[in-house]
């Protein structure tokens, strides 16, 4: 028969580890956020600085009070940034710990700094201030690599390459063109976050627990000293709302997609079977076994961020869809995917910048990709319709028989001669080779966002003049 103690050990073992100690243990295990919103220790004292400025200016507190307690706090901050402050999961959080530890520097005033405020809208004051200096880091991250890519394009803005769809020849275009459709969509992901960065300016402090306080606070006061436009409307939204968490997010996951894009081109692009551009050693690594080989390693590992990225999105998601108002404690589970989102975001661009501005591009071997695979077949198509009027349908016909003739003799469209040509049909003239080069051809599209250099170099300006 299986006596008590034995029972205890047993259920203890189920606990496993570092639970072994019982319920308490794990309790304060999974209760306890501060060892991830640590990180919110400049925000959460930023916060708190204001809000004892404003319960002095209100008469709420004295004025000597509230001085003690923005000079506390500044020590605590120091500490912190330090290193020598020392972190108790037995107070769960970093709001707990600042203020313990203030309240061991200041004595009995710092107990009146949670005075008209409840952890609820501390945090989410904490929360959106910290992802609010995220946005503004994404932003200058993206900047600086549209910066990088804007020096490639206008260097390279009329060497010609092939263009690709279903990642197969299809016309030619310039580096810079290629080049510039990065900037392009780096331009929109600066534009999300900028959009999300105004949407989120709102301040939740002094929406208390969730229905606001009898105290006679300044909330437009708070609002204005930690950079935010104004307070939020709404006291149970301010202290439930995690948008501005999940447009982060959802701004970070995009941008995540399209650095990806280009660290598989840029995988692509390096491998020998292509050679169109050289990544720097800096930014690759060699094989154990293969002396010859040189790994894009960066662009594999910035592929590879958009999976955490985008499970952190998802996860918040999740997190948020069945959360009735106003806080649950469901929500100390918004941080650490965002976190960690942020950090990869922040990596990969700077990584991808890195390589942007080391990688040299092969003029020789970009050039000769450009012309094959039947890369002007468009261009002839056109020509027939502008120059014989020739409908497009009977056009594409034409130049369909033409590439077949082409390809049964293993040549290009401009190794035919004349009579080959007119053989498919009679009124095609020598002209047409005028327009069968990929030099050519590519100085031929000129309409507004075309591939053609001037329009390259055109936009190359106007992305300049944005960044000023």
């Amino acid at each position: 028969m299986t006596d008590k103690s034995s029972n205890a050990q047993s259920s203890n073992a189920m606990w496993g580890g570092r639970f072994a100690a019982g319920p308490d243990a794990i309790m304060e295990a999974i209760n306890a956020s501060i060892g991830f919103d640590q990180r919110m220790a400049a925000q959460d004292i930023a916060g708190s600085r204001a809000h004892a400025a404003m319960l002095a200016a209100t008469g709420i507190v004295s004025d000597s009070d509230a001085e003690a307690m923005r000079e506390g706090l500044l020590t605590v901050l120091s500490e912190i940034e330090a290193g020598s402050f020392e972190f108790s999961t037995a107070l769960e959080d970093i709001h707990m710990n600042v203020e313990a530890r203030l309240k061991e520097i200041i004595g009995e005033p710092a107990g009146r700094l949670h005075t008209a405020r409840s952890r609820n809208d501390q945090v989410a004051t904490d929360f959106k201030l910290w992802v609010r200096d995220q946005i503004d880091a994404a932003i200058a991250g993206i900047e600086a690599l549209i910066a990088a890519l804007l020096e490639q394009a206008e260097a390279g803005a009329d060497w010609v390459m092939p263009g690709f769809t279903h990642l197969q020849t299809a016309q030619p275009v310039t580096w810079g063109h290629h080049m510039m459709a990065y900037v392009e969509m780096l331009g929109r992901d600066r534009s999300r976050f900028s959009d999300a960065r105004a949407r989120m300016n709102e301040s939740p402090l002094g929406a208390a627990a969730l229905a606001g306080t009898s105290f006679p606070i300044d909330r437009e006061m708070t609002a204005k000293a930690l950079g935010f436009d104004r307070p939020a409307a709404n006291s149970l939204d301010a202290v439930s709302d995690r948008d501005f968490a999940l447009e982060f997010l959802a701004a970070s996951s995009i941008c995540a997609m399209h650095l990806s894009r280009f660290a598989e081109e840029l995988v692509i692009w390096s491998s020998a079977q292509f050679r169109f551009v050289t990544l720097s050693d800096r930014f690759s690594t060699g094989s154990s076994i293969m002396p010859q080989k040189k790994n894009p390693d960066a662009a594999e590992l910035i592929r590879a961020k958009i999976g955490r990225i985008f499970g952190a999105n998802v996860a918040l998601m999740t997190v948020m869809k069945g959360l009735p108002l106003a806080y649950s404690k469901d929500m100390q589970e918004d941080k650490e995917q965002v976190f960690d989102a942020a950090d990869n975001l922040m990596l990969a661009l700077a990584a991808m910048e890195g390589m942007v501005r080391d990688m040299s591009a092969n003029r020789e071997s970009l050039e000769a990709a450009a012309g094959s695979g039947f890369s002007t077949a468009t261009d002839l198509a056109d020509w027939l319709v502008r120059t014989l009027n020739m409908p497009f349908r009977d056009a594409h016909h034409v130049t369909g028989s033409l590439v077949a003739m082409a390809e049964s003799r293993g040549c290009d469209l401009p190794d035919l001669s004349l009579e080959d040509m007119q053989s498919v049909h009679g009124a095609i003239t020598g002209d047409v080779f005028g327009v069968l080069g990929v030099q050519n051809s590519v100085a031929s599209r000129t309409s507004y966002g075309g591939t053609a250099p001037l329009r390259v170099r055109e936009q190359i300006a106007r992305w300049k003049e944005v960044l000023k």
